[in-house]
């Protein structure tokens, strides 16, 4: 097993003379063309004319990297002109991978972007990706393009699916894989970003590494290395790297899902979830999972890359499965839950005012990629009820564009018959459960807290 640290031996490759590309700017590639473009010639790429000039002044809207980081970059520069990548050696892909309405992947961006580093390949090119993929997607989807667009032969190990042998591959100019002629090189090394985390940054992550040949694995590891302050660890293969990812995130939905199951259970029971998992977590090995909406760019979505191969070869992951059949129906659950609680109380959930406070998918990040709050909201909205969505850190553009929400710019005082605790912002626990109760009507109502965030005896029902 590879000892986790930073490798410095005789074997590692020289890494001067490198041009790199960094190819999608959000939360993921921006942190990673940072720190490359303090040490390395470095361009960050995007297709976004609106994102590039942000980042041209110094600005960040996803907050993942301050002002003065960015500052710090010096051999870093952004484009939205594809041509101008064309002097770049090493092509590093961090574009999204979400899924489709059918839970299906949705590999438009990867192919897309793909297409267009395979019109700027050369021979001994590194192209290396990111991107959370199914085992198998960067030598069987990606590889194939990159070929096909650039004319070029893929470089692989001797039991590799597209090549012959690389036997007698050295180190080239720049420290890049120096390969047969005519060839270019693959590397996978998954991302880890946790967005809105100020303590767990790209360089403290550890970073799993691979390439498609010994020389190349042992490049893209010492790339990688030379910024990864916590180290790296090589896969054997870019399959097993990729899976390696894949599970992180699918072992996560899956205790989340464990946790909102007995969540349902306890409520059915009249027991507080919070009771039995603060009792239950005396014992030292039992894990400290939480109930609540699972969404965002990796934890919702990853499961369903992972499910997609299992069926695609004759294997149906039915754990798997039910994990996500029970997330993706908390929003409905909740929902239902605060209409009950409504009525209850004698509130007609029909023209009712509601507010939810919190939209983005995790706390105190305006990160609204696939957040299951939007399912709260469309399953109050079923009701006939009129609902207002506060969340001071998310763009109102942005929220309208991506799912027809109009988030409020303030909460109307005295004005709600319920309100739905959703997201933990530390601006909503500072409001406390008297400022959180200050909004509902003077004829009364109620407060669901999703997240736990408030004391007890200031909600009517919690998950």
């Amino acid at each position: 097993m590879n000892t986790p640290t930073p490798r410095k031996d005789n074997r590692v490759p020289q890494l001067e003379n490198l041009r790199i590309a960094i190819v999608g700017l959000g939360y993921v590639g921006l942190p990673l063309a940072v720190e490359f473009g303090k040490r390395y010639p470095t361009i960050g790429y995007d297709i976004r004319a609106g994102r590039i000039a942000e980042l041209r002044a110094g600005r960040d809207s996803t907050l993942e990297v301050e002002p003065e980081l960015l500052a710090q970059a010096d051999r870093l520069r952004f484009t939205d002109a594809l041509d101008e990548l064309r002097d770049c050696n090493v092509y590093i892909v961090t574009v999204p991978t979400p899924i489709d309405a059918a839970k299906r992947p949705d590999l438009t961006p990867l192919i897309r972007a793909s297409e267009a580093i395979g019109t700027l390949l050369k021979p001994g090119d590194t192209v290396i990706y990111e991107s959370t993929v199914f085992p198998g997607c960067t030598e069987e989807v990606c590889v194939p393009i990159l070929a096909r667009v650039s004319g070029l032969r893929y470089e692989a190990a001797p039991d590799g699916p597209h090549s012959p042998a690389s036997d007698g591959m050295g180190w080239g100019e720049g420290g890049s894989p120096s390969p047969r002629p005519n060839t270019f090189a693959i590397g996978y090394s998954p991302e880890r970003i946790n967005p809105g985390d100020k303590a767990h940054r790209v360089t403290s992550i550890l970073k799993v590494t691979s390439g498609s040949s010994p020389a190349t694995a042992e490049f893209v590891d010492a790339l990688y290395a030379s910024i990864i302050t916590a180290g790296t660890h090589r896969a054997p293969s870019i399959k097993v790297a990729e899976a390696a990812k894949v599970i992180e995130n699918t072992q996560r939905d899956l205790n989340i899902a464990l946790v909102n199951d007995l969540a349902i259970l306890f409520g059915k029971l009249g027991i507080d979830t919070l009771d039995v998992l603060e009792a239950a977590g005396t014992k030292w090995n039992f894990l400290p999972f939480r109930p609540g909406l699972v969404g965002g760019h990796c934890i919702s979505v990853d499961p369903y890359y992972l499910t997609h191969k299992a069926q695609e070869v004759g294997h149906h992951p039915q754990v798997i499965l039910a994990g996500r059949r029970t997330n993706d129906g908390m929003g409905g659950y909740v929902a239902d839950q605060t209409i009950k609680l409504m009525l209850r109380r004698g509130i007609n959930p029909v023209q009712a005012r509601i507010l939810i406070l919190g939209l983005a998918f995790k706390e105190n990040c305006p990160d609204l990629r696939n957040t299951r709050v939007v399912d709260i909201v469309a399953a109050l909205r079923d009701y006939s009820a009129q609902v207002d969505v506060f969340d001071p850190w998310v763009d109102a553009d942005e929220a309208q564009r991506e799912y027809g929400i109009s988030p409020i710019a303030t909460p109307e005082q005295g004005a709600y018959d319920a309100i739905v605790l959703a997201v933990a912002h530390d601006v909503f626990a500072r409001m406390g459960g008297t400022g959180v109760r200050s909004l509902l009507s003077a004829r009364g109502g109620i407060v669901y807290d999703v997240k736990h965030l408030l004391p007890r005896e200031m909600v009517d029902g919690r998950l």
